[in-house]
């Protein structure tokens, strides 16, 4: 089923490596057709092109709205080869055959990202060329379709064997198409709805993983990771290396000191602020030294040399930072499968997915960040400025930490948590435990919850193991009697009117 390309229809809006392609196709004898710009650019080579206009008999109207929309093109890419009555009313119409169509759609969601000047948003919305490329797409049998520049070089190296198609080729760039058509719909549908509504959701980026959460769980990453980060050295990065970064990356962009954070299942089992960056690594290694093994770090500042010495004597699976000093890297290399990488970005989605029954849940990400001044003290007792500190230190931890969750937090270090229980008891035994197993002197601690205490209980437990200062959101009918026995024992308690369930 090889066929040979003899005409080509070029639409495009972005033109790298088109002078490559024509030329190749001009030296195959292949008679190129083209509109507007496109046109001019090709005959700006010195290579000859026929405009569609000449084989409409129609300009190009509506200031550019109408270029391509007419029997003759769209009949050149859908006629069949195969079918008589096909061949009979093309050569009745004059209508010819294009076996090659490469076109590259309006910019609409780089124009969406630009401005929000609905007109522009508007005018970017392509008409002829999807319709163009889903008509080659259907086509498939006779015409190969390119549908974007992102498959120029597929293209090229196609060209490089002759001007001839495979029908294995032609189907697989016919997929390329209706990605490509499909993404784009979605793109505009989504502007238009404002996410409100229906969803519609289309990646075509993706990364296929060793595995899943287990070895016998297929794995992929629908996205581009290429713009979260660059990998320096490592292994393949895992499905649980990503859950990983992503709660990292999510907990560390709270915090503006220098900190670091040890991610272990999702969690946070050591973090810490301090005024340099190896000290911040040591209070965080010190909160749960023995989870930190074979964990996922998470930095804010440029790793220096002596911070990557004393990292270097953890054995972990993923470091990720803005930056590294040289002599820091190669430390850092000193084994062969450790994942180092380099942040680019941490402006993420700002909608939550999650595949659940037969469908998808979606929320807003929880971006809401409680301060100082967010704080209601609702004991007779104010917490000193360090406990505030603390506090703050403590509340952003636990938000992101799952619920039902209680940190324990003293001098910007985690000290223990109570993580993914069913009672907030519980969870508060447990913070104070694993506290204790480590070492850490709770008197005068802060402790953060992640909803309500429901009864004073928490408070009177977390009094007994030397606790000064407590936030929590309130909201519960009984906060009266945990108010009236923190300002009996002498605790400090705010609230801030905000929950921060992760389940």
């Amino acid at each position: 089923m090889l066929k040979k390309i003899r005409t080509a229809l070029i639409s495009v809006y972005y033109k790298d490596r088109l002078d490559e392609i024509v030329s190749k196709l001009h030296a195959e004898n292949v008679v190129i057709y083209s509109t507007g710009g496109t046109f001019d650019f090709i005959k700006s080579l010195g290579i000859p092109a026929i405009a569609v206009e000449d084989l409409t008999g129609y300009p190009s109207i509506l200031g550019g709205r109408v270029k391509t929309l007419h029997p003759k093109v769209f009949g050149a890419i859908l006629g069949r080869t195969a079918n008589e009555k096909d061949l009979s009313e093309m050569a009745q119409y004059e209508i010819p055959s294009f076996d090659l169509v490469i076109v590259d759609l309006y910019p609409f969601e780089e124009t969406v990202k630009q401005t929000a000047e609905e007109q522009q948003i508007i005018e970017k919305i392509d008409i002829g060329g999807i319709s163009l490329i889903r008509a080659a797409g259907k086509n498939y049998n006779d015409v190969l379709i390119v549908p974007a520049s992102k498959y120029y070089n597929e293209l090229i190296s196609l060209l490089s064997e002759g001007a001839e198609t495979s029908l294995e080729a032609r189907r697989r760039f016919a997929g390329y198409a209706f990605a490509v058509s499909s993404a784009y719909d979605a793109a505009i549908y989504n502007w238009f709805s404002g996410g409100e509504k229906e969803l519609r959701l289309a990646i075509n980026d993706h990364s296929t993983l060793r595995y899943g959460e287990n070895p016998h769980q297929k794995g992929v990453f629908h996205g581009k990771l290429s713009e979260v980060f660059d990998q320096l050295h490592g292994k393949e990065l895992s499905y649980n290396n990503l859950l990983d970064l992503d709660a990292g990356l999510s907990l560390i962009r709270e915090f503006d000191e220098p900190t670091f954070a040890i991610l272990k299942h999702n969690n946070a089992c050591g973090i810490a602020s301090r005024d340099k960056l190896a000290d911040a690594w040591e209070a965080a290694l010190a909160g749960d030294p023995v989870s930190a093994f074979g964990g996922v770090l998470v930095t804010n500042r440029k790793v220096d040399e002596t911070t990557a010495a004393r990292i270097n004597e953890l054995f972990f699976e993923v470091i990720i930072a803005p930056d590294y000093e040289e002599n820091a890297l190669q430390l850092l290399f000193s084994r062969k499968n450790r994942i180092i990488l380099q942040l680019r970005t941490d402006v993420f989605l700002r909608t939550h997915y999650r595949t659940i029954l037969n469908g998808l849940l979606a929320q807003d990400k929880d971006l809401q960040t409680e301060n100082v001044t967010d704080m209601e003290v609702v004991t007779l007792q104010s917490p000193s400025t360090t406990e505030q500190d603390d506090l703050v230190f403590a509340n952003k931890i636990v938000k992101h930490t799952r619920s039902n969750a209680i940190v324990l937090v003293k001098n910007k270090q985690l000290a223990g948590s109570g993580i993914g229980q069913t009672s907030r008891v519980d969870a508060l035994k447990q913070a104070i435990v694993k506290a204790r197993e480590f070492g850490f002197d709770l008197h005068g601690a802060a402790m953060a919850s992640d909803a309500f205490f429901p009864f004073a209980d928490s408070v009177e437990i977390a009094s007994q193991a030397g606790i000064t200062a407590v936030i929590q959101p309130g909201g519960s009918v009984r906060d009266n009697e945990t108010i009236a026995f923190c300002n009996t024992a002498g605790l400090r308690m705010v609230f801030t009117g905000i929950r921060h369930f992760k389940h």
